[in-house]
């Protein structure tokens, strides 16, 4: 890959600041971390308990699996709620709350539902709780998952342990929609009689872990149900620890405050690995890092020669390798291997040319550097920011870094308030192209991006009731190759999920990026 002498040196002073970063991290944290050790119980604690603690950097949205809309929600919640379905670690659908289904027309689907299932507060499972549950999702625009389930049209009581779900019309991905966030099952008479406002207090699911304490951007805390249908929990406990600076991760699983860290820095690496009964575990994930890039009318990235600089000037390998070290794929699509309509053609595939990047602001009309623009950020891609940020200053923009924390992230997102660019990794629990494409659908894209292609359009409005898999793919396909050359979105690598891990754990990363806390085992067993 051809580098620029400004390149390799600006990445070595900015890798050289992470590094001194960490460092400082770990001097200042280590002290602190005991007493957390043994409040939380971690695996590595002396006391040798039954608790599994994780940190993330971001918290969970709230304890409404249908109003959240980010992986570290889903990564917790899964504990809580169970789903009809789950994926296998991969695109495979296996039984959850429903031990089989079937296809019984183009628009009707009757699962059979599991016996003997109880919420967390005593009430049984019953075909009712799926049907209050998906119309309440289906139903209700105003939730931040209804946008995937609102082509359901209803959901039929057959018997009390069994239900058919009907949609609008042929949906080739409702089993999809039923293994992801937005599908958990709620406890209908426990809401009904209660309201949402008290459900919200005191959550209730079928889950192996049951609700014990949230106390917001510090931690969830959950503890074992006891009357799981698939048998007594593996852990007394489960805390989620919010940690946003990942020196402070680092430094807390070095001291035994958790037992697995998410996002480990290439810096520190090597430090996990070194240090005693600790260890690092990797996995490519479903989450590609990229710049969503405004078309709306006026921005001057509504301008396809500027969002095509911006692709041009950045070196994306360059990033992978030190940044990331190592851990990722460039890539120009977001659909990865594994994924339905997965186009190859555009994976491991990056354009680097300054100088062309350049010329085009010219022809842009920006003959002395390019236009300013703001970009936006979630501080646990702050140091990725940087770099992309520098490299197109170096080709003549002006660059705004705008970083946030992650909370502060979240809410400018769903409220669509970021100015021309905003990065965020973006995963992909459908284990489907549509999953990474609905943003770009017209109304959609309203106030986000404001991307309007009546092909593209189309396209996607055709697979999302194409029940024809080789045609469907080929829609998808084409889609991709569209957005490679209109950029709403500036594609930069396939993320691969570094974990820090206590010896003491046997933990195997999903490329989901979910933390199923029953298929994480202490190394004893």
């Amino acid at each position: 890959m051809r580098k620029h002498k400004w390149t390799n040196a600006l990445l070595t002073l900015l890798i050289a600041m992470v590094v001194l970063t960490a460092c400082g991290g770990g001097n200042g944290g280590g002290s602190a971390a005991a007493p957390d050790a043994a409040k939380d119980g971690g695996a590595a604690a002396e006391t040798g308990g039954k608790t599994l603690t994780i940190a993330n950097a971001t918290d969970i949205e709230s304890f409404d699996p249908h109003n959240n809309n980010n992986t570290a929600s889903e990564a917790v919640l899964v504990n809580v709620f169970d789903y009809l379905l789950k994926n296998d670690g991969g695109a495979d659908k296996v039984p959850g709350l429903a031990t089989s289904w079937e296809q019984v027309d183009d628009t009707t689907w009757r699962f059979k539902l599991r016996e003997g299932v109880t919420f967390h507060n005593g009430d049984p499972f019953t075909a009712e709780d799926v049907k209050f549950t998906i119309e309440r999702v289906a139903k209700d625009s105003t939730l931040k998952q209804h946008s995937y389930f609102k082509n359901i049209a209803e959901v039929k009581v057959v018997d009390e342990h069994t239900a058919d779900i009907v949609t609008n019309g042929p949906d080739p991905l409702l089993l999809n929609r039923l293994s992801k966030m937005g599908a958990g099952i709620l406890p209908a008479k426990y809401i009904q009689e209660n309201g949402m406002e008290a459900f919200l207090k005191q959550p209730v699911g079928t889950g192996p872990y049951k609700f014990s304490k949230w106390l917001k951007d510090d931690r969830v805390e959950l503890i074992k149900n006891d009357s799981y249908f698939g048998g007594q929990p593996k852990w007394d406990s489960v805390v989620f620890r919010v940690i946003p600076e990942a020196s402070t991760r680092v430094s807390e699983l070095l001291a035994g405050g958790v037992d697995i860290i998410s996002g480990v820095p290439s810096t520190d690496i090597s430090r996990i690995e070194s240090a005693d009964g600790k260890k690092i575990v990797k996995t490519p994930t479903q989450r590609v890092l990229q710049l969503i890039l405004r078309h709306t009318a006026g921005t001057a990235t509504a301008d396809p020669k500027v969002r095509e600089a911006i692709d041009l000037a950045i070196d994306k390998q360059g990033i992978v390798d030190s940044i990331a070290g190592g851990a990722g794929i460039v890539t120009r699509t977001s659909v990865t291997p594994g994924n339905f309509g997965a186009d190859p053609s555009l994976y491991k595939q990056t354009l680097y040319d300054q100088e062309k990047a350049k010329q085009l602001l010219k022809e842009a009309g920006y003959p002395d550097g390019g236009p300013e623009l703001t970009l936006s950020v979630s501080s646990q891609y702050k140091e990725q920011a940087e770099v992309v940020a520098a490299m197109l200053d170096q080709t003549g923009f002006k660059i705004n870094l705008d970083v946030l924390e992650p909370s502060a992230f979240s809410e400018r997102y769903s409220s669509k308030s970021f100015k021309e660019i905003f990065m965020i990794g973006i995963g992909n629990s459908l284990f489907d192209a549509s999953n990474n494409y609905t943003r770009y659908l017209l109304e959609e894209a309203k106030g986000e991006t404001d991307y309007n292609n009546p092909e593209v359009e189309k396209l996607l409005q055709s697979a999302l009731v194409n029940m024809e898999p080789a045609a469907r793919e080929k829609e998808y396909r084409q889609v991709q190759q569209i957005l490679a050359e209109e950029r709403p979105a500036v594609y930069l690598y396939q993320m691969e999920g570094v974990y820090g891990t206590d010896a003491r754990v046997n933990f195997q990363p999903r490329s989901d990026e979910l933390f199923y806390a029953e298929e994480i085992a202490p190394a004893a067993e």
